[in-house]
């Protein structure tokens, strides 16, 4: 399809679009500061709690690749119209659950309806900009998609002091409502609508495989490594990734095309995003739980002293934006990489005796690498393939943005809970002193693991090329 960029009403659009992208999003992280209270409440551990945000993430992980051929089937407006009124519908369930597993059922729906809204957001943004202006347009779309889930924490604390945790539901209902309305008054189709035919076997394969994987990384604070049931499922979410792969790449009309992947360089900031992304949601869900239950603040407390590593991400994904439009990816990225490296390291020195300033700082300085890497790294990547391939980078993108955060908050608390039972076992009483002391030795644990991944990602930034216009397959 091809639109007059000259008659297209951008700013509408991409409003609308964003209204909804902004309440999906922050969904992912805003029961961050609520979870120690919805053990309580609902009587569940830690491993057991963090599946209301990894099951989200999961299932707009496991979605997302199916958008890019809904996208061919729908037009933008209908597409929006479903996304928003199915994530209205979680949010009412979610917001009256008596129970745990309804509780959870709600966050799935509204899981479903964040996965198809974060596609369709990017793919729109690539349709209706020119490549010149796209550095600077997505770091205002980082705004809402690192923005929002980083600040989910901050009002959840807020919220959770002031008033019932079922509040951090039914504030965002009167918002998505105006999304829709807004959303179904000035959307215009921008993809062209062929109904290719569905591929179910394609859809089994990567539900199964993103959700074995997802749920055997989960599954290791209770279980172990070694437990069947946690290598189990890695090995079967595995093979059904890979079966998935072969099939994508042998029938005619993919649910997601892995040829993108030819583009080196594309692949390369594939690497680089999973690895933040497991860094950023990991922190985001393992911090309110050390204040909390380590600190020994309140929700309110730990969610403003996460304000203003949020309001720093928020503040610098546009400028972030902006810098690689003129100055490219690769020297905005790699200081951003040392910057996250050096935040994870400062977090492995917290303690009992931690100020609040120190925490602070080092969150903020994590937020402020995030940005760095993010907005660069998309817009780079995005950058480097063909206009057939848009719709299918983009839920690549997103795929592996929610489903490598999932992965990441599910293997750091698994990390967590298993390292601060050894450091218990070694211990020779079982006191509260002593407990405090092993889960803050659990936690020292995780973030180093935390800045390991991030020296990785340090040596693959490495090897991207400058920021050019190519667009030739490697």
């Amino acid at each position: 399809m091809n639109l007059d960029l000259q008659k297209v009403k951008r700013m509408p659009i991409m409003v609308s679009l964003m209204m909804g992208a902004f309440v999906a999003t922050l969904n992912e992280t805003l029961l961050g500061n609520a979870l120690p209270v919805l053990m309580k409440e609902f009587q569940v551990g830690a491993t057991t709690i963090q599946w209301l945000t990894a099951a989200y993430l999961l299932v707009v992980g496991a979605l997302i690749p199916i958008t890019a051929l809904i996208q061919q089937w729908l037009t933008t407006r209908q597409l929006f119209s479903i996304a928003m009124i199915t994530f209205l519908i979680g949010t009412i369930v979610a917001a009256t659950a008596p129970t745990f597993m309804l509780l959870l059922a709600g966050r799935l729906i509204q899981a479903i309806g964040t996965g198809l809204i974060i596609p369709l957001l990017m793919n729109t943004l690539l349709n209706i900009y020119p490549a010149e202006k796209r550095g600077s347009v997505m770091g205002v779309l980082f705004l809402i998609f690192t923005f929002a889930p980083a600040i989910g924490p901050t009002l959840s604390g807020i919220i959770i002091d002031a008033m019932n945790w079922r509040w951090l539901f039914y504030t965002t209902i009167p918002i998505t409502i105006i999304s829709i309305l807004v959303g179904y008054y000035y959307l215009v189709n921008v993809t062209t609508i062929t109904k290719p035919k569905v591929d179910v076997l394609s859809i089994i394969l990567s539900t199964l495989g993103f959700g074995g994987i997802v749920y055997g990384f989960s599954a290791t604070g209770n279980e172990g490594w070694s437990d069947p049931q946690v290598y189990g499922t890695i090995i079967m979410g595995s093979l059904a990734l890979i079966l998935f792969a072969f099939r994508q790449l042998r029938i005619s009309n993919p649910i997601l095309e892995l040829r993108t992947f030819r583009f080196p360089m594309f692949s390369l900031s594939i690497i680089l995003l999973i690895v933040v992304m497991m860094s950023m949601f990991a922190t985001i869900t393992l911090l309110p739980m050390f204040m909390q239950s380590v600190l020994l603040v309140t929700a309110f407390q730990s969610g403003i002293m996460m304000l203003p590593g949020s309001v720093v991400n928020g503040l610098m994904s546009p400028v972030a934006g902006k810098l690689f439009d003129r100055l490219g990816a690769k020297v905005i990225i790699i200081p951003g990489l040392l910057i996250v490296c050096m935040a994870m390291y400062l977090f492995t020195g917290f303690t009992l005796e931690s100020a609040n300033l120190q925490i602070i700082l080092t969150h903020s300085l994590l937020m402020l690498g995030v940005a760095l890497v993010l907005v660069p790294v998309q817009t780079y990547g995005l950058n480097q393939i063909t206009s057939e391939y848009y719709a299918h980078g983009s839920a690549i993108f997103s795929t592996l943005q929610q489903v490598s955060g999932a992965i990441g908050s599910a293997l750091f608390i698994a990390t967590m809970s298993a390292r601060s039972r050894s450091h218990l076992a070694q211990l020779s009483s079982d006191t509260e002193i002593e407990q405090l002391t092993a889960a803050v030795a659990g936690y020292s644990d995780t973030f180093m693991l935390g800045f390991v991944i991030s020296i990785i990602a340090i040596v693959v930034a490495v090897f991207l090329r400058k920021n050019t216009k190519e667009k030739q397959a490697g």
